[in-house]
């Protein structure tokens, strides 16, 4: 049978093969050298293979620790996240006022913005403020950011969802609240979790709004940061590494799996 599309020329393949080789050859090299019996440098080809280092990881405190603040400063961030983003999106996409535009453009500054301002900024603030630095603090510089993803998730999916959905919903005597819950949400629930999932992913592994937000806290990313200057043992950073990125692909592919199918507007044949 013939193909409707027809194939690629050489030269865009072996361009394509080329482009892939080069975003992706450095995370394997991650992964070889977790594995490496070298400890102090990195020697190509590695001297030997080894799978000690994941029992010295496991048995490092300080990687617990690290991993804990992650975790929870990215699941809190995430959270504000959801709620704010999705509020906004809603006040955004479904009402009409003077200034909705440059309203929308305020919101999605931040993840505009360069890293190194973004915390200047905060750490100004919070200084001006009085507020000490603690895990508080690197939350709320992380959801700045985080409220941006959720919300160009959100803001599409609203704008995909047919009016006359929720004008069926008041007029069978429905409130706002009911309408929200048994319309709207179904609707724009897979775009939420796949907003809060990349969310979470980026407030996990981010370091420049971390580095002036964290005060004495150490985040994963700043202890490998940290682990990269003054090297104790150098495949331990690479297995935190291996794992960090196989930890970051999972909510991506799942973002992109609840997302791909977002392009039909809801209710639109009703």
């Amino acid at each position: 049978m013939r193909s409707d599309h027809p194939s690629a020329p050489l030269g865009l393949k072996i361009a394509a093969g080329a482009g892939l080789l080069f975003l992706h050859v450095p995370l394997l090299l991650i992964f070889v050298y977790a594995f490496t019996t070298e400890e102090k440098s990195y020697q190509w080809p590695p001297p030997g293979l080894t799978t000690q280092w994941f029992a010295v990881t496991w048995n490092r405190p300080d990687v617990w620790q690290a991993l804990g603040l992650s975790v929870q400063v990215a699941a809190i961030s995430t959270l504000i996240a959801i709620v704010l983003g999705t509020l906004c999106a809603a006040a955004i996409s479904s009402t009409k006022f003077f200034g909705r535009e440059t309203i929308s453009l305020l919101v999605i500054l931040p993840i505009a913005l360069p890293g190194i301002i973004t915390g200047i900024a905060l750490r100004s603030a919070f200084s001006l403020a009085e507020i000490p630095f603690s895990m508080w603090t690197i939350i709320l510089g992380h959801a700045t950011f985080c409220v941006v993803v959720v919300y160009n998730n959100a803001v599409a999916r609203f704008r995909r969802i047919s009016g006359s959905l929720v004008e069926a919903s008041m007029d069978l005597g429905a409130d706002g609240f009911q309408t929200f819950r048994h319309v709207i949400l179904p609707n724009i629930g897979t775009a939420l979790v796949a907003g809060g999932m990349l969310a979470f992913a980026l407030s996990f592994d981010e370091v420049i709004v971390t580095t002036f937000t964290a005060g004495q806290q150490q985040t994963l990313p700043i202890w490998m940061l940290e682990e990269l200057v003054r090297p104790r043992q150098r495949p331990v950073t690479n297995v935190v590494a291996m794992i960090v990125v196989l930890v970051t692909l999972l909510p991506i592919f799942a973002a992109y799996y609840l997302t791909r199918d977002g392009d039909q507007i809801a209710g639109s044949g009703k």
